[in-house]
Parts: C-alpha cells; sequence; structure tokens
C-alpha cells in the first residue's frame, strides 16, 4: 500500500512538504495577526513578471531562473510597496494594489515575447513531485532560517504585531520588522512555487493560522500550533496524492481548507456562550 515511500522522488516530496507547510504556517501567523491576508496573497501574484522576465533574459525557463526571476519581481514589489507607502501617504495595501496590479500586467506582456513555448503549468500550480535534492537543500535552509527569525525575536514579533507604537518605544526597531516580515513573506512564497505554485502559494501561510485562531488566542500556541497544523497537512496531502492519484499542491490546499471549515462547524462547542446554553 505504501510501496511508493521507497521512491526517492516521494521521500523528498514528503520532507519538503513537511519543511514548507511548518515554516510557511508559522510565519502565516504573524501575518495573519498583522492583518497581511490579502497582501501575502498580492504577492504571490507578483511572482509572474518575474518568471517571464527571467525567461526573456536567459532564453528558457529552468528551475534556476524560475526562483531567481520570482525572488526579484517579488522582492521589488513587496519592498518598493513599504517606500510608497510612505511617500506617497498611502495605506500599505493600496500601495500593493497598484503596483502588484502593474507587475502582473507587465508579467503577461512579457509573455506575450516570448519566441517559444513556455509550459508554466508547474510555476502556476506546483509540482512538488519534481523537487530535486538541490531544491530540497534551499527549502531546508529557508524554512530553517524564517523558523530561527521567529523563534530569535519572537518577543519583538508579538509586541510589533500588537501594538507598534508601544514597540517603538520599547526600543524594537519597527521598520526593520516591517521590512524582515515582507522578506520573510517573499522567500517563503519563492521556496513554495514548486509545492503549490503561484496561485495557491498564499494559501499554505494563511489557512493554518485561520483555523487555528478559531480556538486559540495565544500567540505563541499560534505560531507553533499553525506550523505543526501546515506541515501535518501538507505531508498527509502528500500520501493522500500518491493513494488517490491526484495532485499535490491542490490537494495541501484542499486538505487545509477542510481542516477549516471542521474548525468553523466545531467552534461553537468550545464558546462561552454555548457552554452556558447547554448547561440550561
Amino acid at each position: 500500500m505504501f510501496d511508493f515511500l521507497h521512491l526517492q522522488f516521494n521521500q523528498r516530496a514528503l520532507l519538503a512538504a513537511l519543511l514548507i507547510g511548518f515554516s510557511n504556517g508559522a510565519l502565516g501567523s504573524l501575518i495573519v495577526l498583522r492583518k497581511n491576508a490579502l497582501v501575502v496573497s498580492a504577492l504571490s501574484h507578483a511572482l509572474l513578471p518575474g518568471i517571464a522576465l527571467g525567461i526573456l533574459v536567459f532564453g528558457g525557463l529552468s528551475p534556476f531562473v524560475g526562483f531567481t526571476g520570482a525572488l526579484f519581481s517579488a522582492l521589488l514589489v513587496g519592498l518598493s510597496t513599504v517606500y510608497v507607502a510612505k511617500v506617497a501617504l498611502l495605506d500599505h495595501q493600496t500601495s500593493l494594489s497598484v503596483l502588484y496590479t502593474t507587475a502582473f500586467a507587465a508579467g503577461l506582456l512579457l509573455l506575450e515575447r516570448i519566441p517559444l513555448f513556455i509550459n508554466l503549468d508547474e510555476w502556476l500550480f506546483g509540482n512538488i513531485l519534481g523537487l530535486r535534492s538541490s531544491d530540497l537543500r534551499i527549502s531546508f535552509a529557508v524554512s530553517f532560517a524564517i523558523l530561527l527569525l521567529i523563534a530569535w525575536w519572537r518577543r519583538g514579533w508579538i509586541l510589533y504585531l500588537f501594538d507598534p507604537a508601544v514597540a517603538a518605544a520599547m526600543g524594537v526597531p519597527v521598520r526593520r520588522m516591517h521590512y524582515l516580515l515582507t522578506l520573510l513573506m517573499v522567500v517563503g512564497l519563492v521556496t513554495s512555487l514548486q509545492a503549490v505554485g503561484s496561485v495557491l502559494s498564499a494559501a499554505l501561510f494563511i489557512t493554518p493560522a485561520a483555523t487555528l485562531l478559531q480556538f486559540c488566542h495565544s500567540p505563541r500556541t499560534l505560531i507553533w500550533g499553525s506550523g505543526l497544523l501546515g506541515g501535518t497537512a501538507a505531508t498527509a496531502a502528500i500520501l493522500l496524492s500518491n493513494l488517490f492519484d491526484l495532485r499535490p499542491g491542490a490537494l495541501m490546499i484542499l486538505v487545509l481548507g477542510s481542516v477549516f471549515l471542521l474548525a468553523l462547524l466545531l467552534k461553537p462547542l468550545h464558546t462561552p456562550q454555548s457552554r452556558r446554553n447547554s448547561s440550561v
């Protein structure tokens, strides 16, 4: 039944799913607490123009070209958003909406200029089974860096997320934390490209934290619980995809979405109001 676990590409996929699911889930808790869910979704769409530009510059599409182009594009849009919001006196999401839609439109025009046929299916929707050993090492390094930065500055993150003014008064470098969170979002998105693709990558960040927020409100529990849920769901999706011959990336998001819906159904059983009603 589980003979596919002896295949190396399945072993790499399982390990990558655990790493990416855990680190992105943990990082996603910071994004949800900061109310930046739409930001990570917009940044995921900013990956396309970078991929298109990389194809034009290098004359083809390879993992190096895709990752480099997506990283350049998302960093440019993400970090420029912080600067534009300050200079133009706009809120962060308004600035991001202008920049990411402009970048996405530029990416569509660039794709029309590509003289050869390029299949972008794996980059749009993911193909975690095609990961190489070098890709797995990159996933490990990025996941380790994300988790280390979250754990190292956990107190600073919590202060920054809930009250930036108080955090600044206590010596927390709020502006640098803002740039760092944007940088971590971009790197996490690029790393998850081959797992779930640019179209679905935002859900890997947001859904675990949105699910656990139905039951817990402790930042520490939310951070590591979201990581555990993300890693478990992603790993389970790899196993189910092999058993039922389904696309792994889409199944990861479907599993997480199903757990979220289940949490909504169970939530009334855990609220004080429901306990009071049941005791009457």
